[in-house]
């Protein structure tokens, strides 16, 4: 007979049983699991200025698309989120449907970066990156911008046009002041200056811990309790240390970008009324004219929906695409349902511009 809970003290038996068993069968386990890595696609350096770096993906077949498509990503992690593993890795998905895949690299920023600024960043790093792809290719290029990434493509696209052809942005904020936006909360309220005037550079430890405490339970707490249920698990208990390691290797943020970066996009929300300013020259989203494809995940709690569709309307291009995916912040480029649709989406948009 059930008790008032649902459960009598034989299903509570039964359940202990099999925890036992499952913790028996991890700590078997554990002792063969090797240590896990990321990047699965094989890479060559083709360009570098100081710790960052050009990467061209090399894939089982030559390229069949002759413009070079460039990733942009974030500061705060490491790129190779796009390349986690085989089976989840957006960028096998793009060299299997024929792209010339690279990705910029920013390095582990020490003190020696700590007042590197945003146009040091944009007008220095992307723009010789940049160079160096439209000199080999003597044709512009293909950028795909990742979150912070994303928004670094779009100013550069206000500031240097002509060196593209179409811009891609995944889970990429425009208005950063959304009213579902909880990095937008915690951001705004700092006091960046006495933040940066402190610390020098951002410690990476700080920035997890902070993306950790919007979703502390599910972040902190719930999953590692997950975790008892892949122990007997060898590929799915690879799978969840990879993915850690991924988040836990972060790159520490050179002070004067941070400062910069917060006080303009989320304390000022600049690119909302054209008030970024790169070095001496302001963004106006109003001069991005070539086609746009906007990709955003509808779970996103780091760049909620809303914070990505206010592209629409501020930019000045006619040939602007709006795409949704189920999915959260990760997920999009890494997911099962990920993999089958966000590639494809791409080269489907790619190929319709194709010149």
């Amino acid at each position: 007979m059930k008790g008032p809970l649902g459960f009598n003290a034989d299903d509570l038996l039964q359940e202990t049983l099999a925890m036992q068993r499952k913790l028996l069968d991890g700590l078997k386990l554990l002792p063969s699991v090797e240590d896990v890595d990321y990047g699965a696609t094989a890479r060559e350096e083709v360009w570098r200025d100081g710790k960052v770096a050009l990467y061209r993906f090399i894939g089982a077949e030559a390229p069949v698309h002759a413009t070079p498509l460039l990733i942009v990503y974030a500061l705060v992690n490491r790129p190779y989120m796009v390349d986690l593993q085989a089976d989840r890795s957006l960028v096998q998905r793009l060299l299997a449907l024929g792209h010339d895949v690279y990705v910029l690299d920013w390095g582990y920023p020490d003190r020696s970066e700590r007042y590197q600024t945003l146009e040091d960043y944009l007008l220095r790093y992307v723009d010789g990156a940049v160079d160096h792809l439209h000199d080999a290719a003597a044709a512009p290029v293909n950028m795909l911008g990742i979150c912070q990434g994303g928004v670094f493509a779009l100013c550069y696209a206000a500031l240097r046009q002509h060196k593209l052809a179409n811009l891609i942005t995944m889970v990429t904020p425009v208005d950063f002041q959304t009213p579902d936006n909880m990095l937008s909360h915690w951001a705004r309220q700092v006091d960046v200056d006495l933040l940066v005037d402190t610390l020098g550079n951002i410690p990476a430890d700080l920035m997890n811990a902070s993306y950790l405490m919007l979703k502390p339970f599910r972040l902190n707490v719930q999953k590692y309790v997950g975790l008892l249920d892949i122990l007997d698990d060898k590929a799915a208990l690879e799978d969840f240390l990879r993915m850690e390691k991924w988040i836990f290797d972060s790159p520490d943020l050179a002070g004067e970008t941070f400062r910069d970066f917060i006080k303009q996009f989320y304390q000022s929300n600049g690119l909302m009324h054209d008030g970024v300013r790169i070095g001496e020259a302001m963004v106006q989203l109003s001069q991005v004219t070539l086609p746009v494809l906007n990709i955003y995940a509808e779970q996103d709690h780091l760049v909620p929906p809303d914070a990505s569709r206010a592209m629409r309307g501020r930019i000045g291009s006619a040939d602007y695409t709006e795409s949704s995916f189920r999915g959260g912040h990760i997920g999009i480029y890494v997911s099962g349902r990920a993999q089958r649709e966000v590639p494809g989406t791409i080269t489907a948009w790619l190929k319709d511009r194709s010149r």
